[in-house]
């Protein structure tokens, strides 16, 4: 079998890709896999199948780098080392920003209390976000409340990287309140430092203190883009 490096390698060069998850754009597999190939030193059959089949790159020099490069370009079956042109430009599906995932959306609101074990989430539908919002921890709620309007309207969609637990004071979080679910505050160190505030963006709703205890139970992570019609 060949060496994943070297493979791994010619697959960059042919795909313009610079990072893992650039190619794992490419291939449209998880990044984890490609960690998982890396790992045990082999290349998956169907890694060479999929760049054939959508870039017209040769099996060959992909495992022995022998042979042209391509063996398919735009003019059809036809060896190559530099073809004039692809029918699909690598570069383009490289960029994150140019492929989109398939999201779960949830509903915010969940029967959550400090005593018990946090709730599941329901089902909402599904969102396709650009590969670039995406999160290995990511979760989408549409907004149900108004306290955070203008900022983040009711119906907008929102996403919170649940790996981020670290507070910063003025960044929007998702936490958990008794009996709603999910809400949105913008969260801020209290004057004497030994407790968090946690505020909306309208006055008509109170703020709450939470203590640091309470803080790192109730959160969900930190909001990292809105997604929504002007």
């Amino acid at each position: 079998m060949p060496a994943f490096a070297d493979v791994y390698e010619r697959i960059k060069l042919a795909t313009n890709c610079r990072t893992q998850m650039e190619l794992a754009a490419v291939l449209d597999i998880r990044q984890s896999s490609i960690s998982d190939a890396k790992r045990r030193n082999t290349v998956p059959g169907d890694w060479f199948m999929k760049l054939f089949e959508r870039f017209g790159l040769n099996p060959d020099w992909l495992k022995q780098g022998s042979g042209p490069m391509y063996l398919r370009t735009d003019k059809g079956y036809v060896p190559s080392e530099k073809p004039e042109g692809l029918a699909e430009d690598p570069a383009h599906f490289g960029d994150p920003q140019s492929r989109c995932v398939i999201s779960p959306i949830f509903l915010m609101s969940c029967p959550y209390s400090d005593s018990k074990p946090r709730p599941a989430f329901s089902p909402a539908g599904r969102l396709a976000i650009p590969g670039s919002l995406q999160r290995d921890e990511l979760m989408v709620f549409r907004m149900s409340s108004d306290n955070m309007a203008p900022l983040l309207p009711p119906q907008a969609h929102f996403g919170v990287d649940s790996n981020d637990l670290e507070i910063t004071s003025g960044k929007l979080y998702a936490v958990f309140a008794p009996h709603e679910g999910v809400t949105v505050r913008k969260i801020f160190l209290d004057g004497e430092q030994e407790g968090y505030l946690l505020r909306s963006e309208s006055a008509q709703y109170p703020e709450t203190r939470l203590t640091p205890q309470q803080l790192k139970k109730r959160l969900l992570g930190r909001v990292i883009w809105i997604m929504q019609e002007l």
